[in-house]
């Protein structure tokens, strides 16, 4: 990993990490590094080796979201999740996890909550600290967080800027595991290499479909579901059973 490097791209069998190398900043991006990252995904998904995706921060922190010392120069750049080379604009096409250390807040936290699941470290903060500078959120967060952890919780968030230490982003869904400071990377590979592993088909059907739910009936929804599974069901179930049939995976067992 070198200094020059502002996206750094490791892979791992199955597994992409994608890491955010600008820790003299808090691994802040400019516009160059937005690119980059959005870049680095887009070749991620298109990838076919590739199952699942971890995305990091290099030097002890996540990101520190814009770089505020290009905004003062400039207010010309792309909203990360509206525009379409945002690198934050839609779901990608596989799972994306986030190894959260150090601080996640302001776009920093519009990554983490981009990404699938989270997993911080026991230090790790989130909040909405470009609050006080009057720059405003173009990252998705101002829709997905509320979608996350509930109107009250996401306008307290939002409205008063303020630190949200791990633990209590445990307790409202922020994110979804907590690990020892130091570690959050190593558990997002680990549980990304298992995610790998599962039978693909069936789990990226239901994946879309926990995310096509979002503002249709039960009904649409659901007949949603059942069309998405049925290319797994054709492929995977009957296979996936007669292993279960045979004796695997009893007792808990998922490996």
């Amino acid at each position: 990993m070198t200094k020059e490097q502002k996206i750094i791209t490791e892979i791992n069998g199955p597994v992409t990490t994608i890491i955010i190398n600008r820790p003299e900043v808090r691994n802040a991006l400019d516009q160059e590094t937005s690119d980059l990252l959005a870049q680095a995904f887009r070749d991620f998904d298109a990838d076919d080796t590739q199952r699942v995706g971890v995305v990091t921060g290099a030097g002890g922190a996540f990101c520190a979201g814009a770089d505020l010392k290009e905004t003062a120069t400039r207010v010309d750049y792309k909203a990360w999740a509206g525009h379409p080379e945002g690198p934050f604009h839609a779901p990608l096409s596989k799972p994306l996890i986030a190894a959260v250390s150090g601080h996640a807040v302001a776009g920093g936290m519009g990554l983490a909550l981009y990404c699938d699941i989270r997993i911080a470290e026991e230090t790790t903060v989130f909040g909405i600290f470009c609050r006080r500078w009057g720059v405003p959120m173009s990252d998705g967060t101002t829709v997905r967080l509320p979608r996350l952890i509930g109107m009250g919780r996401a306008l307290d968030m939002m409205l008063t800027g303020r630190p949200v230490p791990a633990a209590e982003a445990l307790s409202m869904g922020l994110v979804t595991r907590v690990v020892p400071t130091g570690n959050a990377r190593a558990a997002a590979e680990e549980l990304a290499l298992q995610i790998a592993d599962f039978p693909q088909i069936a789990m990226l059907s239901d994946r879309e479909s926990v995310y096509m739910q979002e503002g249709k009936t039960d009904t649409e929804a659901i007949h949603f579901e059942m069309i998405a599974a049925e290319e797994a069901k054709q492929k995977e179930a009957q296979a996936g059973a007669a292993r279960f049939a045979a004796g695997e995976g009893r007792h808990g067992d998922f490996k």
